[in-house]
């Protein structure tokens, strides 16, 4: 038997039913009823009564719908499935059923219904018809499925976070969701860690402590938890942690559990780890500079002495010439650790200029020629016709090619060769130093820039070094716009450095005034000089080279002592260390500076600290030069030697 249709039905002529009459009150009552739509039907599904309420929600008034098929609110879909039929069968067969699902007014729009469908019987048990009452959810579905919308939207969210965990606690601290960043960072897939207790992410002496237990406790108490410390992972390697864990309480202030939110920080440790390393190395170096320049300090002046005095006995011209010489490498060695951590923490400055890349390579020559000869190495220097100019600090682009070439004579066997070649190349100069000496393997061609790197040593150790000169070589190209590149075919086949630096717009500018080596000496005076210095070594030798010069010399060994010394002895030049015991050389050049009797004096600063700040402070404090130690005796008698009337002018900073 086929059934009924209630489209069809819907579209049937009003048929006369009759039901019993409900009481009066009773109908007054279901008519006044505006929130819900309470209807009756007969046993086919025909509307026999229609409320107020029914007219309000779905805006069929009742001679519309009476005697209808009640299959005129429902969907097409629904009615395409015969929902209408099959649920007035339900509620035949079970007495009532409830339903939510879309439902259709009469201008066609739709609306959630909540709908509840009671069947009615006779006191025989009978079936006479059908109750049915609708509800408009369609406000609490839009809000529900705003809700749902929103925890979806912040459900994608947090899975696309790949470099934060964020994951919820129960009540108890166990792991109740987990995101991809979680599984990332910790190295649990979800299925592996949800339902555990998320204490075993932390080293096992802060569960010991109770840490993991503290933490819900603040977090319940305050609302929220911070805290910074080690964690675990899955494989049992530990990173450092930022952790923040919030409370979450449900409506009626209960709590729900927790939210927790982690951040991998190791790296950020590591840097500022580096970062403090760093400075404390710097400060190191600094201090180590000091204490190594104050014993080389009068080891130089007295190989002056000695030079000064003049010996027939060539051994002993030998010992001095092999001290200076020691003096010297040892001085070069300070200097080079200092530059590289000045260079590493961006406190060094470069003059810049134009210059000639040709005369820069001359003057590195010159200077390093006497330690060629003596390994009996041949230097051949071809440096072309024309000039190549560059910006660029000459002072430092000469510490480049003199340890490029020290390096070079440290590494090629005495009677080896070492080739020097500057060109131009497009609009860059290209320099090259080449030796036929022990070579480098291929692994270490490309560290040979990093710091502490060195090629193979013997046991002697007798090429010397500390392996940081061609690190400081590639950090001062950087700084000049340049690169440098390390070439070797292998062991025992030499090596070839290659610099290349910009070459300037325009022609060389002329050097302002003439070189030292070319200058013609002014005549120097007798100067009354004071000496300060606690080191007793220093001062004594210090004095005895300037009186060897012609000088007049007092000393004094500390700050009170020299502010005396000068308001006696009126000197035209004080010679000042500047780490004093009690009143420090800065102290003492204010001093001096302030005192009319005094102020006059030309102060030079000789200190074992050389660094930018250093210099800044000696020329505030009134110093006319600033000499770091040990001073090169030739670089304090050229200084000395251009002083004129207690005013000082330096031709060139010594």
């Amino acid at each position: 038997m086929a059934k009924p249709n209630p489209a069809r039905r819907a579209r049937e002529p009003v048929a006369t039913v009759s039901l019993p009459r409900p009481d009066d009150q009773f109908q007054r009552l279901v008519e006044a009823v505006r929130d819900y739509a309470i209807i009756s039907l007969d046993p086919h599904g025909r509307v026999v009564t229609w409320n107020t309420g029914a007219e309000n929600i779905t805006g069929h008034a009742a001679e519309d719908v009476l005697g209808h098929s009640v299959s005129l609110l429902y969907t097409p879909e629904a009615i395409a499935r015969e929902w209408p039929m099959e649920e007035l069968a339900t509620a035949a067969s079970e007495g009532r059923v409830e339903d939510e699902g879309w439902r259709v007014r009469k201008d066609g729009s739709r609306f959630w219904a909540n709908a509840i469908v009671t069947a009615i019987r006779d006191e025989d048990g009978r079936l006479t018809g059908y109750s049915k009452i609708l509800r408009d959810l369609t406000e609490r579905r839009r809000h529900e499925e705003e809700i749902r919308a929103s925890e979806e939207r912040f459900r994608l969210l947090v899975e696309a976070v790949q470099d934060y965990a964020i994951f919820m606690l129960d009540p108890e601290g166990r792991v109740a969701s987990w995101n991809p960043g979680a599984e990332r960072i910790k190295g649990y897939r979800a299925s592996e860690i949800v339902g555990q207790h998320f204490s075993r992410f932390y080293p096992a002496d802060r569960i010991a402590s109770g840490w993991p237990q503290h933490e819900l406790d603040v977090a319940k108490k305050t609302g929220r938890f911070e805290d910074e410390g080690w964690r675990i992972r899955k494989d049992g390697s530990r990173f450092w942690a930022n952790v923040v864990i919030t409370a979450v309480h449900d409506a009626t202030g209960e709590l729900r559990g927790f939210a927790k939110v982690t951040r991998d920080l190791t790296e950020k440790q590591r840097v500022e780890a580096l970062e403090a390393e760093g400075k404390q190395i710097n400060e190191f170096l600094a201090m180590l500079g000091h204490e190594l320049r104050n014993p080389l300090a009068p080891i130089r002046n007295a190989v002056a002495v000695m030079g000064a005095k003049g010996t027939p006995d060539p051994t002993t011209a030998w010992a001095r010439e092999l001290i200076e010489r020691q003096v010297g490498h040892l001085s070069r060695l300070v200097d080079d650790l200092l530059d590289v951590g000045r260079i590493t923490s961006g406190k060094i400055t470069l003059q810049r200029a134009q210059v000639d890349l040709a005369d820069v390579v001359r003057r590195a020559v010159e200077a390093a020629r006497p330690l060629h000869d003596q390994r009996r190495q041949t230097l051949e220097v071809d440096l072309g016709t024309e000039p190549q100019a560059v910006e660029g600090d000459a002072t430092r682009l000469v510490q480049v090619v003199l340890n490029l070439l020290g390096n070079a004579a440290k590494y090629t066997p005495e009677g080896g060769h070492v080739w020097v070649r500057l060109r131009r190349q497009g609009n860059q100069a290209v320099l090259s130093v080449r030796d036929d000496g022990m070579g480098m393997t291929a692994d270490l061609v490309p560290k040979v820039f990093d710091i502490f790197v060195q090629g193979g040593r013997s046991l002697d150790r007798s090429e010397g070094g500390l392996g940081i000169g061609l690190t400081l070589v590639r950090r001062l190209l950087d700084l000049h716009g340049g690169t440098i590149t390390a070439v070797s075919s292998g062991p025992g086949h030499g090596s070839e450095f290659v610099v290349r630096l910009p070459l300037a717009k325009g022609p060389v500018a002329e050097a302002s005034g003439p070189s030292p080596a070319k200058a013609e000496k002014v005549r120097a005076r007798r100067l009354r000089v004071l000496v300060v210095d606690d080191n007793a070594d220093a001062t004594e030798s210090m004095a005895l080279l300037l009186g060897l010069w012609g000088h007049d010399v007092t000393t004094a060994k500390d700050g009170a002592a020299a502010v005396a010394a000068a308001r006696r002895e009126h000197p035209q030049v004080v010679l000042l260390d500047i780490g004093l015991p009690g009143m420090d050389g800065y102290e003492v050049a204010r001093r001096i500076r302030a005192d009319a009797e005094t102020k006059r004096a030309v102060l030079i600063a000789m200190t074992g600290y050389g660094q930018a700040e250093d210099r800044q402070r000696a020329h505030a404090a009134g110093f006319a030069l600033h000499l770091v130690k040990p001073v090169e005796p030739d670089a304090l008698r050229r200084a000395l030697e251009v002083i004129d009337h207690g005013s000082m002018i330096v031709a060139q900073r010594p």
